[in-house]
């Protein structure tokens, strides 16, 4: 929001950290979240950017609530930043090639993607990845829910995560969780074809005003990445409304999940 302000104003960091007497780097790591904002900070800018009152008191705000301490912090994670932004989040739109999104994993299919994904790390800190995942899913069932939108290949049915009794449980569990009012999951059937994301897997971030740009985030093999430029954002949510036109509808959907429950089914017998 801050360098949204900044942008508006035309002004470079460089330029802000010379009227407000402060470094540049100072400028930079209020804007992308490295450094806390406290009220003098805020005020200061919204004076520079000429901000109005019921603004500036949005903001400083923001700030004060920035300060409290994360209801996840008590956990480890390398991924805090993303559990702040969905936790904010108006509408989620996640797409993935080979997995079941983490808001909707159960526990045993949580633990064996955690345990794949690191090879060799100690059981303790994978139980506490696992125990920060399902902390996480109460986000879907609250009043203030944002809508989840998730579009999942057919394959992540078919691939078997642990064992088909693991399967089963997560499969039921998709079921369970398409039934939520804000919950909505499609799959893109195999004879669908190629499909246009580039990457196997990402999430949009969608934001309520004022001045929240939307966010993309990238899971690779190079870890979790931000992007935030317009126009970059604007092509994944092209990309994710081809998904979605590739995809069967939510009904289809439940159709397809049960009949594949049917097949664990047969077999964990």
């Amino acid at each position: 929001m801050l360098r949204s302000l900044r942008a508006d104003t035309g002004l470079t960091a460089e330029e802000v950290a010379q009227r407000l007497g402060v470094s540049r780097s100072k400028i930079t790591r209020l804007e992308t979240g490295e450094r806390g904002a406290s009220e003098v900070d805020i005020l200061s800018l919204c004076e520079l950017y000429q901000v109005d009152e019921k603004y500036r008191e949005y903001l400083t705000g923001l700030a004060a609530e920035g300060k409290q301490r994360g209801w996840w912090r008590p956990l480890t994670t390398p991924h805090s930043a993303y559990i702040g932004l969905e936790s904010d989040a108006a509408s989620i739109s996640d797409y993935g090639l080979a997995l079941v999104p983490g808001l909707l994993q159960t526990p045993d299919y949580a633990r064996a993607i955690v345990r794949a994904g690191t090879p060799g790390m100690a059981a303790e800190t994978v139980e506490e990845r696992v125990r920060l995942r399902i902390a996480r899913q109460p986000l879907l069932t609250s009043e203030a829910a944002p809508s989840f939108d998730a579009v999942l290949d057919e394959s992540v049915l078919h691939r078997v995560v642990e064992s088909p009794d693991v399967m089963l449980a997560q499969l039921r569990q998709l079921l369970e969780m398409s039934q939520l009012p804000k919950v909505t999951i499609r799959v893109i059937p195999y004879e669908a074809g190629i499909v246009p994301a580039g990457v196997n897997k990402f999430i949009i971030l969608w934001f309520e005003p004022p001045r929240i740009d939307d966010i993309v985030q990238i899971e690779d093999l190079a870890g979790h990445r931000y992007l935030t430029q317009r126009k970059i954002v604007d092509h994944y949510k092209a990309a994710f409304r081809r998904l979605v036109s590739l995809s069967i509808d939510p009904a289809a959907t439940r159709a397809v999940i049960r009949a594949k429950m049917a097949s664990y089914e047969s077999i964990v017998r």
